[in-house]
């Protein structure tokens, strides 16, 4: 077992062994996990201006600096709080005061309230910095945008979707049952780009056929914010997996299909 196995927790394993507890856990899992379902929705809409009530280029009016100042809190807000609460030091500390079986889901229900919090918040600034005329061209580059979207879903089933978004975590813990040793694994879209699913945000946030400044900024950010989370998260799948994962990154591109691994 690893050492955030004999985390104690401050509440007491008789009441976290019950089943009455498991079964709130696991409520709470589901919760989370259609918290997690909405926002992301949510957030397909606001990026792409459709559907949603506030998109990316609607909202209050602001002044420029105003805008870029709330707009980049706002980004940095959620970049910490996603950024440390995954960090393995961070965890080993948390589990002290939350049940690791809803550690997860409690991670993502923040992230979730936090990017919702920018949605809300979100100041727009709508000055175009590029806008397609063709029609046809303007439709390829928005089914471009589907398909990124499309490539972030289907790479988290190929993992483990529901250990990603913590419902496997409470279910396990209802059913008492001990979850599986982390196996490394390269299924379909892993063995051409080590991470498929930020390839995915990265289509989906810049496949934009009117581009404004706003949205600009939002996507330089957010890509910015990738390239460090993969730093940080390689960082960690090293010290799990060890050569193994160093052998992968060797073979593997880290974004862009068929390149060569530097």
């Amino acid at each position: 077992m690893t050492q955030l196995d004999h985390q104690v927790h401050s509440i007491s394993p008789d009441v976290a062994g019950t089943k009455v507890f498991r079964f709130i856990s696991f409520l709470y899992g589901i919760a989370a996990y259609l918290m997690f379902l909405v926002t992301i929705l949510y957030a397909i809409g606001f990026i792409m201006g459709m559907v949603v009530p506030k998109s990316i280029d609607t909202g209050t009016d602001s002044s420029a600096i105003e805008a870029v100042t709330i707009n980049l809190l706002l980004m940095a807000l959620f970049a910490v709080q996603h950024s440390v609460m995954a960090r393995q030091q961070f965890k080993a500390w948390w589990t002290q005061f939350v049940p690791k079986p809803v550690e997860r889901s409690t991670y993502v229900l923040l992230a979730s309230l936090s990017l919702l919090l920018l949605f809300w918040q979100w100041r727009p600034l709508p000055a175009i910095i590029w806008e397609v005329q063709d029609p046809d061209v303007a439709v390829t580059i928005v089914t471009l945008s589907f398909a990124g979207w499309v490539l972030v879903f289907t790479s988290t089933f190929l993992i483990n979707h529901f250990e990603l978004f913590g419902l496997q975590q409470v279910t396990q813990q209802l059913v008492d049952k001990q979850a599986s040793p982390p196996r490394f694994r390269t299924p379909l879209f892993y063995k051409f780009v080590r991470h498929p699913l930020y390839l995915g945000f990265i289509i989906a946030i810049w496949a934009a056929p009117t581009m404004t400044v706003g949205h600009l900024l939002f996507a330089s950010v957010i890509t910015l914010y990738i390239l460090l989370g993969i730093m940080l998260e390689e960082r960690d799948l090293v010290a799990l997996f060890g050569d193994e994962y160093r052998q992968y990154k060797q073979r593997v591109s880290m974004l862009i299909p068929w390149r060569r691994s530097v």
